[in-house]
């Protein structure tokens, strides 16, 4: 039965063999992996601590073997459930449409009373927890996954989404949690215990889970501005009489106030509203012509005369751009010179399919180069538009996502020096003259180029993001060390102020003691025993060659203590492997350094006797006669040339300070300021953004690769994941606000037109 349970059955769905994920569910598909792998890793420690408590408190030896059991097993299969987890809700994303979860094609609710008969008592009692938990999960969560299903049908419009089939659903969730569980090695008693877990263990999590895949798609750009569910689409149980449909779309009108509120709706405009728009308060459009008693040229006829002009781009480098408006005009030239006339719907759609590419040719996110080659397929777009015109409205359109992929391929482009091989754009000129010399009426190339292009870009990403994560672990690892540098430095520094260190005793503190207390920090962190004893020996070592104040009880407690910091010593720099001879020269310089101290001891006034008076001490108790007379006239005369003289030996040192520590002093001296609302932008840059960064007059695309805690970098690479520049949050927002830093839109760049072009339509309506 468990080998049953892995079959993914695909009956009553249209095959869909060249599908290829948006973007935008790729990303949501990794980061919900991630987010997953984390709940599960929190669930196995819960659960086997559960599981222990259970056990013993079990009423009977029998109970307390099945928790044993559950334990046991989950510790052992701890790492194949959660792959075998991972891997379905992976290929729920990758046959989005096609995929069945397994529990759905058997659910109590639809097998009939003489089946249940055949199955096993096991298996029903886990068939029974596996739909209790799925009843659970459905009502405690139906309002974020009807919101994530929403946003999922508007990235794959053209698939018939079910809601059990959709990624991330509970029936989806439930699936992997059945299919995982269903090779445990353990009897039933205890195979319920785990399934028991699970919902008691990670149903609760999923709140922030299902939060988090929502904010992936927002992110996205995919329906950021949905507050609720929309209304009327299909349960979340996915077992209703309009299974598969999704929410319906209403029905097309050529009134234009209907289409007021779809650009920021959940679908795409229909041929028939942009229509209305174009048209709408009798506005004439450029470039629309209607039958005026000449020639009137049919679409057929205008598909033979662009099929001619395309075959005249084959070979073409596109350094210059021609408007589509342009080409069509020599396309209605007849041989006499004679103008042609076009159809309304024909010059409806050479007038959209213009505006859209206007729109690309204007779009400051691509580079010039980049615009040049996808302005070659002006004719191609509009030969589809005017064969189907479901194009506009179907976000799913090969060509549409051929466009979208390639411009979003091109947003980090910058083009390379010559002589240097660039594989992006020999991959989109190749794309294009494909197109070129290849399409006529074909729509099917596209799925082909669009699949062969995924490829290339799927291949080009692991690699940049291979460079991107060996660049951010090497960051990440100077930050700790930088840390761990700061922490040692300041320790010494606290310790030792005021102190009277002799100098080889100072080179120890400054050399090696140091770098063993980097190492601690290094290996268990500043909130570990191993660091807090490290503190508690510096203070010692320093007493030892400082034993101040001096009383009657230092000799002893000094030959008490000198062993142990000796050792403590030796064992330090034994953990570093410090080279043997220098250790052995350390140990010899210190305790000198403690035979000097005893000697000192012998002279040294005991604490409550008369010492000596030193300068200092000298110098203070005139301080003091003086604040007898006139204690506001002392505060005058001795605080402030005391705080200006800090200040002067602060600002005179901070040179030959370490330049982490001098840009800190720096800082403090000279802050520039920034308005909260660029901080709250600097805050909201999400890793993956593109930027512009502005360079000596030269602009360079760049993406944010990582944001390193530990010191507060972003760090920022180029479209080959070198590292191009790095900020703190407070230079971030500078940057940002004086245009140093400009933010690029990476949404798709056919959505993007085409809501541009209902924006200006609408905006000539008020006119």
């Amino acid at each position: 039965m468990a080998h049953d349970n892995k079959v993914v059955r695909l009956s009553g769905q249209k095959p869909l063999s060249r599908f290829s994920l948006p973007p935008a569910l790729i990303r949501l598909r990794d980061a919900s992996g991630q987010s997953l792998k984390a709940l599960l890793s929190s669930f196995f420690e819960r659960a086997d601590d559960s599981l222990f408590t259970l056990s013993d408190r079990a009423g009977s030896n029998q109970d307390q073997a099945a928790y044993f059991d559950a334990m046991r097993e989950l510790r052992l299969r701890r790492k194949s459930i959660t792959v075998s987890m991972l891997q379905y809700i992976s290929q729920a994303f990758n046959e989005t449409g096609r995929f069945k979860p397994l529990h759905s094609a058997a659910s109590l609710e639809e097998v009939d009373q003489d089946s249940l008969s055949l199955l096993d008592h096991s298996e029903l009692e886990q068939q029974v927890a596996i739909e209790n938990l799925l009843t659970k999960l459905r009502n405690q969560y139906q309002e974020p996954v009807r919101m994530l299903a929403a946003r999922v049908r508007h990235l794959v419009p053209d698939i018939k989404l079910s809601d059990d089939q959709m990624p991330l659903s509970p029936e989806v969730i439930c699936g992997a949690i059945s299919e995982a569980c269903a090779d445990l090695e353990i009897d039933i008693r205890a195979k319920l215990v785990v399934l028991k877990l699970f919902e008691r263990l990670l149903v609760d999590k999923l709140a922030g889970f299902y939060e988090q895949a929502n904010k992936t798609l927002i992110a996205e750009g995919v329906l950021p501005d949905m507050k609720r569910p929309p209304g009327g689409s299909a349960s979340v149980a996915g077992r209703n009489t309009n299974q598969g449909q999704g929410p319906v779309p209403p029905a097309s009108t050529t009134t234009p106030d209907t289409y007021g509120d779809i650009p920021g709706g959940s679908r795409s405009p229909t041929f028939s509203e942009l229509s209305a728009l174009l048209h709408q308060g009798d506005q004439a459009v450029p470039g629309s012509s209607s039958p005026l008693g000449g020639i009137t040229l049919d679409t057929g006829g205008l598909m033979v005369r662009l099929n001619g002009l395309q075959s005249s781009f084959r070979g073409h480098d596109g350094a210059h751009v021609i408007p589509l408006r342009q080409q069509i005009v020599s396309v209605l030239q007849e041989p006499g010179g004679k103008a042609v006339s076009l159809g309304q719907v024909d010059g409806d759609v050479i007038n959209l399919v213009s505006m859209l590419f206007d729109f690309i040719l204007e779009d400051r996110q691509l580079h010039s180069v980049m615009k040049s080659l996808i302005s070659r397929l002006q004719i191609p777009v509009l030969k589809v538009a005017l064969s189907d015109r479901n194009f506009f409205n179907r976000g799913g359109h090969p060509v549409r996502k051929l466009l979208n992929e390639m411009a979003l391929s091109a947003i980090g482009w910058s083009e390379k020096r010559p002589g240097m091989r660039d594989p992006l754009r020999e991959k989109i000129e190749e794309v294009v003259d494909r197109v070129l010399s290849e399409f006529t009426d074909n729509v099917s190339l596209f799925d082909e180029l669009l699949k062969d292009f995924g490829h290339f870009m799927d291949l080009d990403r692991r690699r940049r993001e291979l460079v991107e994560q060996r660049l951010k672990d090497a960051e990440e690892g100077r930050a700790r060390q930088e840390r761990a540098s700061q922490a040692a430095t300041s320790l010494v520094s606290e310790e030792s102020a005021g102190r009277d260190i002799p100098a080889p005793v100072m080179q120890i503190l400054t050399e090696p003691w140091t770098r063993y207390l980097q190492w601690v920090v290094l290996r268990q962190g500043e909130d570990s025993d191993q660091w807090q004893s490290a503190c508690a020996a510096t203070e010692r070592l320093i007493w030892s060659v400082d034993p101040a104040p001096v009383s009657g009880n230092t000799r002893s407690e000094l030959l008490r203590a000198i062993p142990e910091v000796v050792e403590e010593l030796r064992r330090a720099l034994q953990e570093i492997s410090w080279d043997p001879f220098s250790t052995d020269t350390a140990i010899r310089d210190l305790e000198l350094a403690h035979v000097d101290v005893f000697q000192k001891l012998v002279t040294a006034p005991v604490e409550g006797q008369q010492k000596p008076e030193s300068a200092a001490a000298a110098s203070a108790r005139e301080v003091e006669t003086i604040s007898d007379a006139n204690p506001f006239e002392s505060l005058a005369v001795t605080r402030e040339p005391a705080t200006v003289a800090a200040k002067a030996e602060r600002v005179h040192s901070a040179p030959e300070l370490l330049p982490e520590v001098a840009a800190v002093v720096k800082d403090e001296l000279q802050t520039p300021v920034v308005s909260a609302e660029w901080l709250d932008r600097a805050d909201r840059l999400r890793v993956g953004s593109w930027v512009e960064l502005v360079r000596d007059d030269v602009r360079l695309r760049c993406k944010l690769a990582a944001f390193i805690k530990a010191t507060g970098k972003y760090i920022f690479v180029n479209r080959s994941g070198a590292k191009v520049a790095e900020y703190h949050r407070d230079d971030l927002a500078t940057a940002l606000q004086d245009g140093v830093l400009t933010m690029l839109d990476d949404g798709l760049i056919f959505d993007r037109a085409l809501e541009s072009i209902i924006d200006n339509l609408r905006h000539n309506r008020k006119d």
